[in-house]
Order: C-alpha cells, then structure tokens, then sequence
C-alpha cells in the first residue's frame, strides 16, 4: 500500500507535524498506519509513548541499513506508511525517497526553507536516475500558514514555485494551536480538550482536508472508498 515520506533538508519546516497529523486522522478514519520515525530526535516515538489510544503503530529503530526492509515489510500489511525524516541530505533519506508512492515536501513561506526545498526537489530527481524508469511524484506543501490571510511573502514565494512547474498540494497546514498541542499532550488530534485548545474545529477540518487530498492522490479509487 502506499509509502508517504516527508523529506526537507532544513529542519522545522514542520515535517514531523506534517506526518503526524496526516497519519492521525486517516487511522482515526479506520485505515491500518504505520509511521517510521527516522528523525533521529524521534518526536513521533515519544508522542507514541504517550497515552493516546489512537491505533497508529511507530517505528524509531530504523537505519541507514534498515529502512528499506522496514518500508517493504510495513507496506505489505498496513494501508498507509508514513516515513519522517531528518533534516538532512542523508543515505537514509535518499534510501527512504526511492521506496515512497509520494513525497511530501514541508515548506515554511520563506525565502530560506524554499531553497532547501528546492536541494530535496533535486535530491528526488537524482534518486530517479538512478532507478531508471521509475517517477517518484512529490508535492509541496506549505505549513504554518494564516488561515485568514495570505502574506506577501507567501504569495512571492507560490509564484516563484508555481513559475518553476513544481506541484504544490493545494491545502496548506494552517498555524494552529491543536497541531502544538498534539505534541505536547502526546494524543490524537481528536483526542485533545476543545476547552482547552483553541481552535479545534478548524484544525480538524484543515487536517482532514489535507488527508483528503492526499489520498486522492495516491490511493487508486476502489481502496479509497475502504479507507472513507
């Protein structure tokens, strides 16, 4: 089933939240998830060491030499993989990235993680050669962005993507408290106190959306209706 790694060589350009919210809200649609923390901070193992009673199983003890059979074995028996990944151009990383149905390519509205994007946009397509034949689709996806507003600077830099032909997926990740949240309580998205986040409602439905999407993307039609 399909493999989503989330690859950008600067960190906090908000790969790990990216993943997490992802993965959380398509296991709590029903559907059988896996993540593999590659990240050597590990901020998804210790979410899961937490007391959310979510059904998302997580890996941490993968490496270099690992990776892939741990991708391949995962993806034999659940229905969405997630792979989060350091913030550096890495064997691990390139390892990773030659396994995924998709990339998704985290990207802060700014000049510094565009660039960076832009080394994990080659990074793919160096991967690509070297297997031949074979396309590795990507999609980048803004995060931390106003849901009210759109700034000047994350218009420049949509224009500059949207210029060089690169595919943006066309929900962005809002700035929300309950995508902190989720971390520092160690639950599930919809496991959190709407009395005590503000917000909730809206990061949900952001959540969702973007999930939607994906699958859209990635999951061929018949598997999709299993997954709703």
């Amino acid at each position: 089933m399909p493999v989503v790694v989330t690859a950008n060589p600067k960190g906090g350009a908000g790969k790990s939240t990216t993943t997490l919210i992802l993965a959380q809200t398509l296991a709590h649609l029903g559907a059988s998830v896996t993540i593999i923390d590659a990240d050597p901070n590990r901020p998804i193992v210790d979410w899961r060491a937490g007391s959310s009673k979510l059904r998302l199983n997580v890996i941490g003890d993968t490496t270099e030499s690992s990776i892939i059979r741990t991708i391949r074995d995962e993806r034999s028996r659940q229905q969405f993989v997630f792979v989060d990944l350091e913030g550096t151009a890495s064997r691990l990383v390139s390892r990773a990235i030659t396994q995924a149905d998709m990339v998704l390519i985290p990207l802060q509205a700014s000049g510094v993680d565009a660039r960076q994007a832009s080394r994990a946009v080659s990074l793919i397509h160096e991967e690509e050669e070297a297997l031949g034949d074979r396309r590795i689709p990507f999609r980048i996806v803004l995060t931390r962005t106003n849901p009210i507003i759109t700034t000047r600077i994350e218009k420049e830099i949509v224009g500059a993507l949207n210029d060089a032909g690169l595919p943006m997926m066309k929900t962005k990740i809002h700035e929300r408290q309950a995508y902190k949240a989720i971390f520092v309580r160690r639950l599930g998205l919809h496991e959190l106190n709407p009395e005590h986040i503000n917000g909730m409602t809206e990061a949900i439905i952001n959540a969702e959306k973007l999930a939607n999407e994906l699958v859209r993307l990635i999951v061929p039609i018949d598997a999709e209706k299993e997954v709703a």
